[in-house]
């Protein structure tokens, strides 16, 4: 009875660990297939049109018929480097701020009324972060500083700056309380005060952890498009921080529903999206290998 027991788990077993085995395999072709459509997609406009006059050019007009049709994406490409840039400049530090307040120093109720805040922000729509931004921020922004239009980099900023919020704040929470508490006792019993402790000590032991907030971050704003499209004005100009401006996503968006299909134009887009998806994948490599040499130091 015991070995008819015995067999029974050990085929249980196995195939437990064939259907996760066939999950992890599916997760990997689906990143695979995304890859190769887009590669195969975006190809032929890039080499039509030139690569430098892709990725450098200055003009984005795939409609002019008069002096010819200009696929530059430079302007796309940097607003999409500084509008995910000033969002980590400003929602790392909160974020950070927030899960060290919440792991460490927080009293319970205030905790269970902060993380259930949190929970609501992540829960809630992109377009409605838009609708809100589009309402409130912009003809704020218009008005304080005396602008023609308040949709503009810094509005998108803002915006992008408030959604990655919970997702630095949840994962580096996590990763924060993950940290012993012998570090600290031991950083507190050598004559180190509790905020020398949490940054120097906890922070330090949960880099890992904290880092992975920030892909995500950087994942979730760079890859954000409706609510982008609402508020920065969605005109392909160079980046300035009053200026109207389209990012990589909002591009493709704004082009996909005139795009003839079939037309350079279309396959132009795929480009840009080709271009994105690379942005994102070096954008972790980067990281994760940064991660792995500070673990190994």
């Amino acid at each position: 009875m015991r070995s008819k027991n015995t067999g029974a788990r050990k085929a249980l077993e196995t195939v437990i660990h064939l259907i996760f085995l066939l999950c992890g395999i599916v997760a990997v072709g689906f990143v695979l297939v995304i890859s190769v459509y887009l590669i195969l997609s975006g190809l032929p406009a890039i080499r039509e049109i030139g690569l430098f006059k892709f990725l450098f050019g200055q003009v984005w007009d795939p409609t002019n018929t008069t002096t010819g049709a200009q696929y530059g994406i430079l302007p796309f490409i940097l607003t999409s480097i500084y509008g995910t840039a000033g969002a980590m400049v400003i929602g790392v530090p909160i974020g950070l701020m927030t899960a060290i307040f919440l792991s460490k120093l927080a009293p319970p109720r205030a905790a269970a009324v902060i993380r259930t805040a949190v929970q609501l922000l992540a829960g809630i729509p992109s377009v409605v972060y838009g609708l809100v931004g589009m309402i409130v921020l912009v003809p704020l922004i218009r008005t304080t500083f005396s602008l023609g239009s308040g949709a503009c980099l810094l509005a998108a900023i803002l915006v992008l700056s408030i959604m990655v919020l919970p997702s630095i704040i949840n994962v580096s929470e996590t990763a924060l309380r993950a940290v012993p508490r012998e570090y600290e006792e031991a950083s507190l019993a050598l004559g180190a005060t509790a905020t020398e402790t949490y940054f120097r000590v906890s922070l330090h032991a949960a880099r890992s952890g904290v880092a992975t907030a920030v892909v995500l971050g950087v994942g979730r704003a760079i890859g954000e498009a409706m609510a982008i499209i609402m508020v920065a004005g969605n005109v392909a100009n160079m980046p300035g921080l009053f200026q109207s401006v389209r990012f990589l996503t909002t591009g493709i968006i704004s082009g996909m529903s005139y795009a003839p299909v079939g037309s350079l134009y279309q396959q132009a887009l795929f480009s840009i999206g080709l271009v994105l998806f690379l942005f994102i994948m070096l954008i972790n490599v980067f990281l994760n290998v940064f991660i792995k040499k500070k673990k190994e130091d």
